[in-house]
């Protein structure tokens, strides 16, 4: 079941229907629901994989009630390294298997020995497997840390752990925020309610209007690139950014809309990151989350930025090769890993990686400053150009890729493959760029406006534009459900 089908707003209203008129009046019994609801939610896809979400919420909820229950040092750490073998166990079986298992074996090959791997296993990856499991990891981590008291409430932990509106890609929440909001009284808040609404239909945009409008596109683009021109691939590319962005971030939009319905809210995700002025400002702005998770849970436990700076650029490197190899199991990914902490280090040895931690482009006029212009374009451009990596199907098609752009340059028009005109999608992009400037100040309030008028014809454009963008025989999945 997907955010962007017909089954999922049926799905919604009745649970929705449930929570405010059935089960008000019973906090424990709204818990239930939400808990019931979630796993229906997951095993839509595959019900066989509920046993692994029951079985980390189980571990993790038994080994937070030991970690709070013991005073010696040692016992709270080993039963902290149950929760983290665990999950990472769990994880490292169905999302890595078969990646290191043919890593060791090329290795192997290069060194001339021919060998066929017969260890690797027909393995299905989970759909969110490592939202969930970050999620419940950081609930032991924050008890050991005693940063918050363990719950006894086996059903409230659960539903944390599964809240479907966040539960396959995100918003990672701490138990800090979500399980509290989870174990207490929630009141039914209008305002609440219909700015869940207003964020629902603004991720929808994104989805469809943005994300899936270029996917073909892109798609086309980067199966066919060593056919294509070097200004194509710079324009595949460059669509995939701002596709990868709708297709995330309306996903974000749509969790953190849809728990507003149900009185609770997440932690923002995606706070317009393609208005950063330096690749640090970006890390902070674009799945802010997972972003969070790694200072907290690594970053931070490595010894952060408090020793020197040799030691500080190589928890940096660490955190980005981690975050490259937790999005995905391929060496793609680990090199848009490396790109990135190299990009990010000459910002953290100058000093401004946290210039922009309070502020946004642009904070006190209607228009940019030169400087500030020429600072988003570049960090866009940064960024843009390490998603080459991060959509190519192999290293090897990833260089081959960058090699046109650089050693075969030349311009061909591209043509759409389904013949629509390209030019209705350069301006599409141009106003939604436009759009989200405007309203880069508050990424929770997207129809913003004071006049009435002005709000009502925002909404017959977006409402029109879904109508006319939408396929129901087009099956386009959230692209981070494969992570």
């Amino acid at each position: 079941m997907i955010f962007n089908s017909i089954e999922f707003f049926i799905f919604l209203f009745i649970v929705y229907f449930l929570y405010w008129f059935v089960f008000k009046r019973s906090l424990r019994a709204q818990n239930v629901l939400i808990l019931v609801s979630s796993y229906l939610f997951y095993g839509w896809w595959d019900w066989r994989f509920l046993s692994l979400i029951l079985l980390s919420t189980i571990v993790d909820y038994l080994v937070a009630i030991q970690i709070n229950g013991n005073d010696n040092q040692r016992t709270r750490k080993l039963w902290l390294w149950v929760s983290v073998i665990f999950n990472i166990g769990l994880l490292g079986f169905f999302k890595y298997y078969n990646f290191f298992v043919d890593s060791w074996v090329d290795m192997v090959s290069m060194l001339g020995y021919d060998i066929k791997s017969t260890w690797t296993l027909k393995v299905i990856l989970p759909v969110g497997i490592s939202f969930y499991t970050f999620q419940t990891m950081s609930y032991s981590f924050d008890v050991y840390y005693k940063k918050l008291k363990p719950t006894t409430d086996f059903i409230s932990f659960a539903a944390f752990v599964s809240f479907f509106p966040q539960l396959v890609a995100g918003p990672i929440e701490r138990a800090s925020n979500l399980l509290s909001q989870i174990l207490k009284e929630r009141q039914f808040d209008y305002k609440q309610a219909v700015d869940g609404m207003k964020l629902i239909l603004w991720g929808l945009f994104k989805k469809i209007v943005i994300a899936d409008a270029l996917a073909p596109i892109v798609d086309d683009i980067f199966a066919n690139y060593s056919t294509y021109p070097a200004s194509t691939l710079i324009l595949g590319v460059t669509l995939f950014s701002f596709q990868i962005y709708g297709d995330f971030s309306g996903y974000s939009d749509i969790a953190i809309g849809t728990a507003k319905l149900f009185g609770v809210e997440l932690m923002s995700n995606f706070k317009f990151p393609n208005f950063s002025r330096n690749v640090a400002e970006y890390w902070k702005r674009w799945h802010a989350s997972l972003s969070n998770w790694f200072i907290h849970y690594l970053y931070i436990p490595l010894g952060g930025s408090r020793g020197s700076k040799l030691m500080s650029i190589r928890n940096i490197a660490i955190i980005f090769l981690v975050s490259g190899l937790w999005h995905g199991a391929n060496w793609t990914f680990i090199f848009w890993g490396a790109f990135h902490a190299l990009a990010f280090i000459p910002v953290f040895l100058m000093g401004r990686n946290a210039i922009y931690k309070d502020s946004v482009v642009a904070e006190n006029t209607m228009f940019p400053s030169l400087t500030e212009l020429g600072q988003v374009v570049l960090t866009f451009a940064i960024v843009t150009f390490s998603r080459i990596f991060f959509r190519s199907e192999s290293i090897t098609g990833a260089f081959e890729f960058i090699n046109r752009i650089f050693t075969d340059f030349s311009f061909g028009t591209y043509y759409h493959p389904m013949g629509y005109r390209m030019l209705d999608y350069y301006v599409l992009i141009a106003f939604f760029v436009l759009y989200e400037y405007l309203i880069r100040r508050d990424e929770r309030s997207p129809f913003k406006f004071k006049s009435r008028i002005v709000r009502f014809i925002v909404y017959t454009i977006v409402i029109l534009c879904l109508l006319l963008f939408y396929d129901s025989g087009v099956d386009r999945s959230f692209i981070y459900f494969q992570f």
